[in-house]
């Protein structure tokens, strides 16, 4: 997870995520999808989840990306952000 808050004003944050394949990259999204819907949060837009590669959900004021491996790898957010607070989470489980 990246902390925006001290280089912009679009967002606070960014959650950066990676599935196997593009399958998996659409089920982390149903399910991060399925779990803000029950506190009644929608996302205000959304790309990418029928090509599954980078599944970018906008929630305004923390951005979900999911990526395939190779398309992390290709884009880097992390190093492209780098000048700004990194926080890692731990992995979801079943």
């Amino acid at each position: 997870m990246l902390d925006l808050r001290p280089a912009c004003a679009f967002t606070d944050f960014f959650v950066i995520a990676t599935g196997a394949n593009a399958r998996q990259t659409k089920a982390i999204f149903d399910e991060v999808y399925a779990g803000m819907k029950k506190h009644g949060l929608t996302p205000s837009s959304s790309d990418g989840i029928q090509e599954g590669t980078w599944v970018i959900v906008d929630y305004l004021d923390v951005v979900l990306h999911v990526f395939t491996p190779d398309a992390r790898e290709f884009y880097r957010l992390e190093d492209l952000w780098g000048d700004v607070p990194q926080l890692e989470l731990e992995a979801a489980t079943a």
